[in-house]
């Protein structure tokens, strides 16, 4: 089954919200800031500088992806939030979420994208799925977001 991607609107902020809830790897302060980032899209996707869009399956939310313009860069975008329900992962809905994204990005002149994770085990099949849609890790900091849990970027240069 193919998922509709289309733009976030207000009505489907509980869904995502709880999406986020539903999906272990995120805490409750990393679902704050998404929150944040989703209130500030809704209240003016414009000036927001973000680009949120959801993947309805069977008539429900089914995923999420927000993206925009890295600041003070010539075409590269950073790819900030990608999340698919627990019960609709491994089913294709991640995969269409970055597809589209790439796609829009380089129709906007982008070259690069970015997305960064996490070194911890919970994080190996997020780590998977990114270098089979064809990222690969650019740098790694050590104890970036703990000690022992180190920030991993990973890069993809749109052609």
């Amino acid at each position: 089954m193919r998922p509709k991607v289309r733009p976030m609107t207000d009505k489907d902020k509980p869904a995502v919200i709880q999406m986020l809830r539903d999906i272990p790897e995120f805490k409750s302060a990393e679902i704050d800031v998404a929150e944040e980032v989703i209130n500030s899209y809704l209240a003016d996707p414009i000036r927001s500088g973000y680009h949120i869009f959801v993947a309805e399956a069977s008539s429900s939310i089914a995923g999420y992806i927000c993206y925009g313009p890295t600041p003070l860069t010539e075409g590269t975008w950073d790819i900030y939030w990608l999340a698919v329900t627990p019960d609709k992962q491994s089913q294709g809905i991640g995969k269409a979420l970055v597809n589209f994204a790439n796609s829009n990005i380089k129709e906007k002149k982008g070259r690069l994208t970015l997305i960064e994770t996490s070194s911890k085990p919970e994080y190996e099949t997020t780590r998977i799925f990114y270098q089979a849609q064809g990222y690969e890790m650019a740098c790694r900091i050590a104890d970036f977001y703990a000690p022992g849990d180190d920030k991993l970027v990973f890069q993809k240069r749109l052609r």
